[in-house]
């Protein structure tokens, strides 16, 4: 009875609707008008339209299970490892950092802007690095293995990512005034979102949302930046306000020349566990083992993923820059 009590507990979690039931339980549903109450109207919509999509795509006949199942297996090892360190990473910066913050920010909608360009420019940070860094690559790369794109991917990530990235949004944040109440609700809006943007083609066949793809990021962005195509590489950095993409010129639309190809490059079994979750700490290993020298096996580690110490090069920048000189493309 305890396994089964367990198993229906992490059903409710990850459907997001225990705080719900349990405002439901106590009759006042006028809970449901402070922050928690709205939170908890709103955690059940990403699993509840995940669930849809898994439907949809047995009905098109197109059902991605590969990305379903080991994304379900991620998510289930990342309850049981990583589940406390992200929070305590968030709180133990803000008490750190807070006190020799410039200024603080207050609960008003300009400040709310403000603190929202603030932490998309820690996201493009942490984002960029993740992309840039070979050992930051190591932990970002659980979440581009799929080679489909659906809401599960949001579950698709190394137990170790969320502490990292989490400290540098929160960091750049909290030192830029983004006081600590405002920061959560911030991180609820752009967690809602950012899973929201890996909706994949089984439920929403167009993820451009017409005019909203010239304003902000949609899930069209989000694909392209999930794309191995050599266009497509290390591009999309931001979350929902793609202002620090295009400041920095990482900002790449949607082309209707060709389909979007989901996935890394390194040759990988995508339907297996291991291999999405620790390949390329074990490729980044044997590169370490092999390289001569001790400068090299440290470049190999914090240089982009395909330096190589022979100097030639298959990075993502070199790549997409010889398929846009070779095709004559507008970056």
């Amino acid at each position: 009875m305890e396994i089964l009590e367990i198993l229906i507990n992490e059903i409710m979690n990850f459907l997001g609707i225990s705080e719900a039931l349990e405002i439901l339980k106590s009759g006042d549903y006028s809970l449901f008008r402070t922050y928690d109450g709205i939170a908890a109207l709103v955690y059940p919509i990403i699993p509840l339209l995940l669930l849809l999509e898994l439907i949809l795509g047995y009905v098109h006949k197109n059902p991605q299970t590969k990305v379903y199942k080991v994304n379900f297996l991620i998510y289930i090892f990342n309850r049981f490892v990583g589940r406390f360190i992200a929070i305590a990473m968030i709180a133990y910066i803000i008490g750190w950092l807070q006190p020799i913050a410039p200024f603080q920010t207050s609960m008003t909608w300009y400040w709310l802007i403000y603190g929202y360009i603030v932490w998309e420019f820690g996201h493009f940070l942490y984002h960029y690095w993740g992309h840039k860094v070979r050992l930051f690559w190591c932990l970002h790369s659980t979440h581009h293995a799929p080679e489909d794109m659906n809401l599960m991917v949001n579950h698709a990530h190394f137990f170790l990512e969320a502490p990292y990235a989490d400290a540098i949004r929160t960091t750049v944040c909290i030192l830029l005034g983004v006081q600590p109440e405002m920061l959560f609700v911030i991180m609820f809006i752009d967690g809602t979102w950012g899973a929201f943007i890996h909706v994949g083609e089984n439920l929403m066949k167009d993820g451009r949302l017409g005019f909203l793809n010239k304003i902000i990021l949609t899930p069209s962005h989000h694909r392209v930046h999930h794309a191995r195509n050599p266009l497509y590489m290390d591009t999309n950095f931001c979350n929902l306000l793609n202002i620090w993409d295009k400041i920095f010129g990482t900002f790449q639309n949607e082309s209707e020349d060709f389909e979007i190809e989901y996935g890394i490059t390194r040759e990988m079994d995508s339907g297996n566990f291991m291999d999405v979750y620790f390949g390329e700490i074990v490729a980044l290993v044997k590169d370490v083992a092999n390289a001569p020298g001790f400068m090299n096996k440290f470049k190999y580690i914090f240089m982009p993923p395909g330096w190589h110490h022979s100097g030639e090069h298959q990075t993502a920048k070199v790549v997409r820059n010889r398929y846009i000189n070779e095709n004559s493309v507008d970056k």
